[in-house]
């Protein structure tokens, strides 16, 4: 059974967009790895058609891994080409999960921002992002560069310098001559490249602090 026919229902229920938030001013340090959040969800190996029906299988039955198989679907959905559909399962899974916090549903949000970024939506991206961070007591390091890199897409430099910077702050002897490759090994070469751009920007005027 395909996706498009047993989800199909979801586009017309759910409305994944909300009204744009506003940034927090960046912090001075972060340093929590956040390894539990900052991570692909992945229930099964594989994105063909029997991975993808074996995912499904795990929704259905209330599988205990069901939350993950469902994200996990929602980002084939979107590297397949399905951006509306991907965007049905991971709001009616942020619906289902409620608005109580937990490192899943933060993982959710974070995985569901970098569909939205790789899809062309910088700022849903960063809207999934945010949701990810805010009201945690960790400051987590992937949030400097990764809220940098949204806004340059977004066209918003000095916002982005100033994420950056605090990257800089916290980890100097990675950030300040940085080799991409090494820090930022599951990035695109093309987001790299975005990055490096921040970096210059930043070494042209580095913001202040506080």
């Amino acid at each position: 059974m395909r996706l498009r026919v047993v989800f199909g229902l979801v586009l017309l229920a759910l409305a994944c967009a909300a009204p744009a938030q506003q940034l927090p001013r960046p912090a001075e340090f972060y340093f929590d790895e956040d390894e539990r959040i900052a991570r692909p969800l992945v229930a099964v190996e594989g994105d063909d058609e029997a991975a993808q029906e074996q995912l499904l299988r795990m929704i259905q039955r209330n599988d205990r891994n069901r939350h993950t198989a469902q994200a996990q679907l929602a980002r084939i959905a979107m590297e397949q080409g399905r951006p509306e559909l991907g965007r049905g399962l991971y709001g009616q899974l942020l619906e289902e999960m409620g608005r109580g916090r937990s490192s899943l549903r933060d993982s959710v949000h974070w995985n569901f921002g970098w569909d939205l970024y790789r899809a062309g939506d910088a700022a849903g991206a960063l809207e999934q992002w945010l949701a990810a961070y805010s009201d945690r007591p960790q400051r987590p390091e992937w949030v400097p560069p990764t809220f940098a890199l949204a806004l340059w897409r977004l066209d918003r430099p000095r916002e982005a310098t100033e994420w950056y910077a605090a990257a800089v702050r916290t980890w100097p002897q990675r950030w300040s001559k940085p080799d991409l490759e090494v820090l930022l090994p599951d990035w695109s070469d093309r987001d790299r490249a975005a990055l490096a751009e921040v970096h210059a920007a930043w070494v042209e005027d580095p913001p202040a602090w506080p």
